[in-house]
This record gives C-alpha cells, sequence and structure tokens, in this order.
C-alpha cells in the first residue's frame, strides 16, 4: 500500500509557483524547488513526475486565480462597462505592488512566461493560447457591452480594443518590472481609458 503523503500539496503547488514566477522557468533549479516548498527531491519528483509538470501545474493554478480575480470584475454588470475596465487597470496596478520581490514588482507569472518560453515548449503556448483567448473574450464583452450603453465610443471593433487592453496591461506589468511607480501605471491606464472614448 502507497505510503500517505505528509505535506499539503496545494501549499508545495503555492510555493513551487511563486518560485517560478521570481525567477523564470530556466533559472528555477530543482534545488530552488526544495528550499521554496521545504520538500525533498524525491517527493518533488514522485508528486510531480518532472519539473515540466510541476511548472504546467503552477502555471494554470495561477492562470485560474488571476483570471478569477479579473473575470469577477469584468462580469459585474451592475457597475458600467468603463467603471469595470478602470477597476480592472486598478486591480492589476495593486497587485504589481503587492507581488514584489527586493523592491521590485514580480509581474505576471503569464507575461513572463510567454516572453521566456512560448516560443519553443509547444505546452506552454497551448496553455498561454488558452489563457489568452478566455481573457480577450472577457475584455471583448465588457467592450462590446460599453458600446451598447455608450460608454465606450471608440468605433474599433470589440475585438480589437481588447487586444488593445490586454497589450495595454501586459506592457504596465513589464513597465512595473522595470521600476515604474504608481503614479506612472495610473497615467497609462488612464490613457488607455481615453483611447475607449475617442469617437
Amino acid at each position: 500500500m502507497a505510503r500517505p503523503r505528509t505535506f499539503d500539496e496545494e501549499r508545495a503547488l503555492d510555493a513551487a509557483m511563486r518560485a517560478f514566477w521570481v525567477k523564470g522557468y530556466e533559472a528555477t533549479s530543482t534545488q530552488d524547488l526544495c528550499d521554496a516548498t521545504g520538500l525533498g527531491r524525491s517527493s518533488i519528483y514522485n508528486t510531480f513526475s518532472s519539473k515540466h509538470d510541476l511548472f504546467r501545474r503552477a502555471l494554470a493554478r495561477y492562470m485560474d486565480a488571476m483570471n478569477a480575480r479579473q473575470f469577477d470584475i469584468l462580469e459585474d454588470t451592475e457597475r458600467p462597462a468603463i467603471e469595470r475596465l478602470r477597476a480592472l487597470f486598478t486591480r492589476v496596478i495593486d497587485g504589481e505592488f503587492e507581488q514584489r520581490e527586493d523592491g521590485h514588482s514580480i509581474g505576471c507569472l503569464t507575461v513572463n512566461t510567454t516572453v521566456e518560453l512560448a516560443a519553443r515548449d509547444p505546452e506552454a503556448a497551448a496553455m498561454l493560447e488558452r489563457d489568452l483567448a478566455r481573457r480577450l473574450a472577457s475584455l471583448g464583452a465588457a467592450v462590446q457591452a460599453g458600446q451598447r450603453d455608450g460608454d465606450i465610443t471608440s468605433g474599433r471593433d470589440a475585438d480589437t480594443l481588447a487586444r488593445y487592453l490586454n497589450a495595454v496591461i501586459g506592457g504596465m506589468r513589464v513597465c512595473a518590472q522595470g521600476g515604474a511607480d504608481r503614479a506612472t501605471l495610473h497615467a497609462i491606464a488612464a490613457t488607455a481609458l481615453d483611447a475607449l472614448t475617442v469617437r
């Protein structure tokens, strides 16, 4: 009979996620994962089978958590769409100052993974593509609602505006990693929202 696990697998997954988030996939060693999770190598490999499997599960966990928070904001139909988008930008900015390491933002694990792995890891690329499609659909639905209600006046189609907003958010995250302060990020967000209200 298999021995019962004596650790919290979810907690270990969260710790590994943080390690990958801070250092990236390639730079995170097995020893880094042991240090982060408090597990020995055998426990890590018996549970997660490989570093790549552990990363895949950590990335999926991150995507689910981040999307849930963002979708809660974007799908709050009690608020005008432009206010939902403003609240989303505020949530992104707050997140950049909550998740820090050595005084710097650690950015977004999805953005970091896109830069590091999308071009050479087909499994990660497929995960990122599915995640992007979900986020663009949610952003696009909010934009469409705003266009119907008249608080988003840009004549560009909702899908294009959704991609624009997603690109702005990704850029803001990179700026935060580079040391941008809150005022700078809020100015970027305000400019993006202004672009939605031009004719």
